[in-house]
């Protein structure tokens, strides 16, 4: 860890423990496979690196988003969410709103790593919704969350 800590900008935390519960509980997966688990892990990547990929004025950089996210270096990992995540055969019948999306990547069942959210809290949060969503119902859905769970982000 000192190694990460030290010569590296920005570290993804991914636990294979929760990888293979996501499989399992939400996508409904009875054997995953380490290529399931990788293809979480490709989602939830390419969904970080999309802003490298597609032009757009609010796109941005990996290392500006991590530097004001995070001013101290020594802070630099973050916990990676993917939304919506279901099993195939009920993917036809969710609609997937900005609600529903925004409490999706906050619920700890979803994150990529196994965090006991009551024992932390959120420094800070960045959220990256990819389609046409209104940015003001997603400005609205972000406040309400904080608002919410304000005792799980610092002030």
């Amino acid at each position: 860890i000192h190694q990460l800590i030290e010569n590296v900008d920005e570290v993804m935390v991914i636990d294979n423990e929760a990888l293979y519960d996501i499989c399992s509980r939400l996508l409904k997966l009875t054997a995953p496979s380490f290529s399931d688990l990788n293809r979480l892990v490709g989602q939830g990547m390419s969904g970080m690196t999309s802003c490298l990929r597609f032009p757009g004025s609010l796109n941005s950089d990996l290392r500006k988003l991590g530097v004001n996210l995070i001013p101290f270096p020594r802070l630099h990992f973050f916990t990676m969410s993917f939304a919506p995540l279901q099993s195939p055969e009920y993917s036809h019948y969710s609609t997937g709103g900005v609600k529903e999306i925004t409490e999706s990547v906050f619920d700890p069942r979803q994150m990529f790593m196994a965090p006991d959210v009551r024992e932390g809290k959120y420094l800070t949060a960045a959220v990256m919704y990819r389609g046409t969503f209104s940015t003001k119902e997603i400005d609205e859905n972000i406040l309400n969350m904080q608002m919410r769970n304000s005792a799980f982000f610092v002030e």
